[in-house]
């Protein structure tokens, strides 16, 4: 079988970087007051800059499919005419433009330059990106394809809106029985970010330059054991189901805010760590692989509350890996979702500190119902 390269990066970051000082000129004060969790939250994430797709009006900038496109058209700046040589595309995001048609294809209709060609659009959160990058990945393996474009990006400014929690608050008739906004709801407005990122893969690594061989990817899903975590365009019910916003009379969806981003944050604390790196540490186990070897860790963190839990669960197994391996970008960059692994790698792969023969472990946790992907590869 052939093996699998990526060879290339881009990203693109839409607008000026946003302090957390300005964060509520662009998503707003739900009734004309203060968020009462912002401070608390980005305490404990850490997180002091990001980039929103939006006006401090609300009007947006860019599309997510549009600011795929962008980013794939940086992979081909010094060649353009190339484009037309991808045989596959594939994009994860938790938030495409639209319900239909899928993500992907609409980045597509962005490129009319690209060839006709296969396009896929893996759904979920975090790990959206994962799957896509896997599936590109696996099409190169078999030999299917020889260049593929794999993406991962998120636009999530908008429905961070104040005005997306308006109709709720005039509803409730005890603000302080039911605050203005529950946390759950709010609590995610303070940890989300827009952007875009890609990669190239192709069956040969890059003549100039460095590549990433890709030497494996493991996903896991904990779904059928865990009830959901993360959730938006649902509710959720007494017995953990969720209630979709379908079934939902549609005065009723704005009364509930039901087409908004919500986190169960007491499942989030005691799953999202143990769950998914006690599973990590089988996978290396299982492959013989030491954590000795690696040179960079790039866990996708939603928050830096999450680093020491990761670290302490790793160095209980014996598979301690020291901070100075650690690579992360999210007090730069914010939590992008399925974008964030793509912009870890991208900042990494550009930053002229890689060497030949250097082992990266990337770690991608998705919280809505509890799914992880794991990667390792190999600068050559």
């Amino acid at each position: 079988m052939p093996e699998v390269y990526i060879t290339r990066t881009s990203s693109f970051l839409p607008n000026d970087l946003i302090s957390n000082e300005e964060m509520e000129d662009y998503l707003g004060y739900v009734n004309g007051a203060k968020s009462r969790s912002k401070a608390i939250v980005l305490r404990n994430n850490k997180i002091k800059g990001r980039h929103y797709a939006i006006k401090k009006n609300g009007e947006a900038t860019h599309t997510n499919s549009q600011m795929v496109s962008l980013a794939i058209k940086k992979l081909f700046d010094k060649s353009p005419e190339e484009i037309r040589e991808v045989d596959l595309l594939t994009c994860g995001t938790s938030t495409p433009d639209q319900m239909m048609p899928s993500h992907a294809v609409m980045v597509h209709g962005w490129l009319p330059e690209m060839e006709s060609i296969e396009v896929v659009s893996p759904s979920g959160v975090c790990c959206s990106g994962m799957h896509a990058f896997k599936y590109a990945y696996m099409s190169i393996k078999v030999g299917d394809k020889k260049k593929a474009i794999t993406t991962g990006s998120e636009r999530l400014s908008r429905i961070l809106r104040s005005e997306q929690f308006e109709d709720e608050v005039r509803h409730l008739e005890a603000l302080e029985q039911n605050p203005m906004v529950a946390f759950q709801k709010d609590f995610l407005r303070w940890m989300l970010s827009d952007g875009a990122a890609t990669f190239l893969l192709e069956d040969q690594p890059t003549p100039d330059g460095i590549s990433l061989k890709v030497e494996w990817i493991d996903g896991i899903s904990y779904a059928n054991r865990e009830e959901a975590c993360m959730y938006m365009a649902s509710e959720k019910m007494e017995d953990g189901s969720l209630k979709s916003y379908m079934d939902y009379a549609p005065d009723d969806i704005m009364k509930e805010s039901i087409l908004t981003i919500k986190q169960d944050t007491r499942l989030l604390d005691k799953n999202i760590v143990s769950l998914g790196f006690n599973h990590l540490i089988k996978i290396l186990k299982e492959k013989g692989q030491n954590v000795e070897e690696v040179d960079y860790f790039l866990p996708h963190l939603s928050s830096f509350f999450f680093e020491d839990k990761i670290a302490d669960i790793l160095e209980s197994n014996g598979m301690g890996i020291p901070k100075e391996k650690w690579f992360t970008n999210l007090d730069s960059k914010g939590n992008v979702g399925a974008g964030s692994i793509y912009l870890m790698v991208d900042e990494l792969m550009n930053s002229g500190k890689l060497k030949k023969g250097e082992k990266i472990l990337l770690a991608v946790p998705e919280s809505s119902r509890f799914s992880y992907v794991f990667c390792y590869l190999t600068v050559c």
